[in-house]
């Protein structure tokens, strides 16, 4: 895994426990606080799935370029 590669996990992990942390530091039910910590999750996973796809776009791009010399 490249230094991107590397970078990008380390940021998604990093923003999932400070997302859980925070939710859990936060006076809340049981109930909301579940919901939240859900919704904090899916958006987390979404963002590194549009940084995934963004990161396929470019390599693609990058090996047709290599293909084309």
């Amino acid at each position: 895994m490249g230094k991107w590669g590397s970078f990008l996990n380390g940021l998604i992990i990093g923003a999932i426990g400070g997302g859980i942390m925070a939710l859990l530091l936060a006076p809340q039910s049981g109930e909301d606080l579940r919901d939240d910590i859900k919704r904090e999750v899916d958006e987390i996973l979404e963002e590194g799935r549009r940084a995934a796809e963004q990161s396929q776009r470019e390599l693609e791009e990058r090996l047709n370029r290599l293909r084309g010399l």
